[in-house]
């Protein structure tokens, strides 16, 4: 059975579902690709759902850096590549698209990964805001592009005063 719950944040409200088996989904309140419930879907916590929660907002307070959870996300065996590979981006940096297929091994497949990483249930966790374009250019994100600028200048790859949208 998975739980669900929302819990708040400075970018809006995250939906949270998890299981026994870990954390399955952080979706953002106007998600681009909103994850299908499912029957089994129940609102409530579980352990990944609180410690998620804990962990996201010591992340927003400044205080964290790296997630550890228990994960659990569901999708093919080259979206879940796609996925860990996300985890191993540092805090505070960003690489482009073409970088990642390179770290997934897949130099020639730039589009399917980008597709895999606009598709990531665990967007903050598993930080796909630190993929931007090859030009430097933030580009898709399923927050919206506010809420990746806002993550950036948070972990500081971005400057604080720097106005992408003025």
């Amino acid at each position: 059975m998975i739980r669900y719950t929302h819990v708040p944040s400075p970018v809006g409200p995250l939906l949270l579902a998890g299981s026994d088996d870990g954390l399955h989904l952080i979706e953002f309140h106007t998600p681009r690709h909103p994850m299908a419930r499912l029957a089994d879907w129940t609102p409530g916590e579980c352990e990944a759902i609180a410690l998620t929660a804990r962990q996201l907002e010591e992340y927003f307070d400044g205080t964290r850096r790296e997630f550890d959870l228990p994960l659990a996300p569901r999708g093919t065996e080259f979206q879940r590549d796609v996925w860990n590979t996300l985890a191993s981006i540092p805090y505070g940096e960003t690489i482009s698209y073409a970088q990642l297929a390179q770290r997934v091994g897949r130099p020639s497949a730039v589009r399917a990964v980008g597709a895999a990483n606009g598709r990531n249930p665990l967007p903050l966790v598993l930080p796909c805001h630190r993929v931007i374009g090859s030009d430097g250019s933030l580009t898709g994100f399923g927050g919206g592009l506010p809420t990746k600028e806002f993550l950036l200048k948070l972990e500081g790859a971005l400057a604080r005063d720097a106005d992408l949208f003025g």
